[in-house]
């Protein structure tokens, strides 16, 4: 040591340290819960409607094979022709429900477990339109943008899982759209993946294909890796069929479900959000005693949407107070439950890359991860009330992800990080805590550093021109969609799923 007790060696090392990337102090999986907006006893009341409803409405519209089932589990058929469940079947099924199950990534690592008290984003939608990374403009959206999109998330660290975000609009055939929305999701990702099936005579085609990415017959079944997005009730209170035959299709072959329900205030759904919350807990737990009553325990996210319309429109708002309050309490009543919640957050109203899109993602995506989503769709990407996705969007929700998981993880107070000795020390000797050893170790563990935002002083932003967001995430979008072109099957894989489908892929 130089006198007055400074350090001189250790220069080099430091240097270093401060040279290398930063590591990332807050990975997705953190815990939510902290935000509470329903008290004990209003979940009470809101579950306690949401049985009466089950129970003395009952649910409309049952195909004949789920009727045949559920009166197995217990359902008892009304006067009005409606199925009744009485709250024992409903909390019988609650009770056997998977509770934590794992999304497998075909990446073992990327794999992620869904329940409990962890948050993970990742994305959802089926927009028609792209905003152009060229031309700032919308246009439909098409089979090369889903590619592109899956290659971008998979570069993505806050972005657990990838759903399609978009429809290939110019692929008109339903079948060649899922046979090629599930090709693009398996070449491009080894992370979890989701889709929608349009028609239950889909599943066993594309599942062959899954297959042969999975290594041979039978075994995706034995580890999947895709789950299915299904809308098997629709508001107010009754079935879908087509739906319901997708579900008995997917559990067939022990694909993991996110049963959507995705009611609308005001239109289909009461405008009071208490009212809401019922009957949107009604319908969700109506999907779930229908997964029990064809097979108790299968994977099932509990997914309740709450969605929200603007009343002088009729128009669907992503964005806002009552979108956020409305997914948090979701989750907050599913998490109540037991059940992995999955709420939708990220949809905003906004159509460039705007402050109204900052404001309207930051609110809704960090009240859904507050109160403790487990699974948090729509999180990345999506424009427009849903109706777009963005290149530059992508990247920049990811960012804001991070940061989210930061405010999740929330202050570590122990011994060392109350810093006592650290504080005495800095005092009596240089007067600063720049270059002190703890201050380095927090550096690492402790801050997430942007790599979009700016926080350069004014002087320095002009000198680089002046840059605004919307540039700078689509020089990052640019540049992932340049040097990032992985191929996740093998020539073989790819040339026996292209001699059993029709594969368009750009």
């Amino acid at each position: 040591m130089a006198a007055g007790g400074r350090r001189t060696g250790g220069r080099r090392e430091k240097l270093a340290q401060r040279s290398a990337p930063p590591a990332n102090p807050c990975p997705p999986g953190q815990i939510g819960g902290r935000y509470a907006p329903l008290s004990a006893p209003e979940i009470e009341a809101i579950y306690q409607t949401a049985l009466r409803l089950l129970s003395e409405l009952g649910m409309g519209e049952v195909p004949e094979r789920l009727a045949r089932d559920l009166i197995a589990a217990g359902a008892v058929v009304r006067g009005d022709g409606r199925l009744s469940f009485p709250a024992s079947l409903v909390e019988d099924a609650i009770a056997r429900a998977a509770k934590t199950f794992v999304l497998h990534g075909r990446n073992p690592e990327r794999s992620i477990e869904v329940g409990g008290e962890r948050v993970h984003f990742g994305t959802g939608g089926a927009a028609v339109q792209t905003l152009d990374i060229e031309t700032g403009r919308y246009r439909p959206s098409t089979l090369r943008d889903l590619h592109d999109f899956t290659r971008l998330q998979d570069t993505l660290a806050n972005v657990s899982w990838f759903t399609r975000c978009c429809v290939a609009t110019d692929v008109p055939d339903v079948f060649a759209l899922d046979v090629n929305t599930a090709y693009a999701l398996i070449r491009h990702t080894t992370k979890p993946v989701a889709t929608a099936f349009t028609l239950a005579g889909h599943v066993d085609p594309i599942v062959d294909m899954l297959d042969i990415a999975a290594g041979g017959q039978g075994m995706f079944a034995r580890r999947p890796f895709l789950k299915a997005h299904i809308s098997p009730v629709i508001s107010p209170m009754r079935f879908g069929e087509d739906a319901v035959d997708v579900v008995y299709a997917c559990i067939a072959h022990n694909i993991p479900l996110s049963c959507i329900t995705a009611a609308q205030s005001g239109a289909t759904a009461p405008a009071t959000l208490a009212g809401f919350l019922a009957q949107s807990l009604a319908e969700t737990l109506a999907s779930l005693v229908m997964v029990h009553a064809i097979r108790p325990g299968h994977p099932m996210v509990f997914s309740n949407w709450p969605l929200v319309i603007d009343l002088r429109t009729g128009s669907f708002a992503g964005g806002g107070g009552e979108i956020s309050v409305l997914n948090a309490a979701s989750a907050q009543i599913s998490n109540w439950l037991g059940l992995p919640s999955g709420v939708a957050a990220s949809m905003t109203d906004a159509k460039a890359i705007d402050a109204q899109y900052g404001a309207e993602k930051g609110l809704t995506a960090l009240a859904a991860a507050l109160a403790g989503g487990n699974l948090i769709y729509e999180s990345a990407g999506m424009t427009a009330s849903l109706l777009g996705v963005s290149f530059e969007g992508f990247v920049l929700d990811d960012e804001m992800n991070g940061n989210i998981y930061r405010i999740l993880r929330g202050i570590e107070v122990n011994d060392d990080t109350l810093g006592f000795e650290a504080i005495c020390a800095t005092v009596r000797g240089e007067g600063h805590f720049l270059g002190a050893a703890q201050t380095y170790a927090a550096m690492e563990r402790d801050y997430l550093y942007p790599s979009l935002a700016d926080r350069d002083p004014p002087i320095t932003w002009h000198e680089n021109g002046a840059p605004d967001i919307w540039g700078v995430a689509r020089n990052r979008a640019r540049s992932i969609l340049a040097e990032h072109h992985p191929a996740y099957l093998s020539r073989d894989q790819d040339r026996a799923i292209r001699g059993m489908f029709d594969i368009l892929a750009p």
